[in-house]
């Protein structure tokens, strides 16, 4: 990266909209929300939850647990390892014949439209997984520092369960 005097002029136009998302200011609905950089600045990036970062997406850790009439392991197994393929952001899931627990990261400009496509996950792979017609019992999302925050004071799940398919 070249360095230039204040005050003399780059190469970009005043302008130009810097991202730190690729294809990010392409998007006319969001071109409104990206913050203008002067000619030759590169822009940091902002701290998860700041104003800087309203529009942009975040990771969330959302944690979904469904449960219904007792399903055979082994199908319950492949059907989960089935949603761990066709799902690439999962992480974890924990199974019993009766209730199961996914653990995963989702990308997500906010709170609501994380928990949105999480509600939506166990019904839109039910049938290309083949998982059991379970209902979702219980729905938690939280940011990534509160994530980092609550593993360092020694909440959350076992270094043991950190990916893959496990029963209970």
């Amino acid at each position: 990266m070249a360095r230039r005097r204040q005050g003399t002029q780059g190469t970009r136009s005043a302008d130009t909209v810097l991202t730190s998302i690729e294809g990010g200011a392409s998007h006319t609905a969001r071109a409104d929300r990206t913050i203008q950089a002067p000619p030759g600045a590169v822009r940091a990036a902002a701290s998860p939850g700041g104003d800087e970062d309203a529009g942009r997406s975040r990771l969330w850790h959302v944690v979904l647990s469904v449960a219904g009439r007792p399903t055979p392991l082994t199908e319950l197994k492949r059907g989960l390892e089935q949603l761990a393929h066709d799902h690439t952001p999962f992480m974890t899931a924990r199974y019993a014949v009766d209730h199961g627990e996914i653990r995963y990261w989702e990308q997500a400009e906010d709170l609501q439209d994380a928990a949105a496509m999480a509600l939506r996950l166990w019904g839109e792979h039910k049938a290309s997984a083949q998982l059991p017609p379970w209902e979702i019992v219980g729905l938690e999302v939280v940011d990534r520092p509160t994530y980092h925050k609550r593993i360092a004071e020694g909440y959350g799940e076992s270094r043991a369960f950190l990916s893959g398919v496990h029963p209970y």
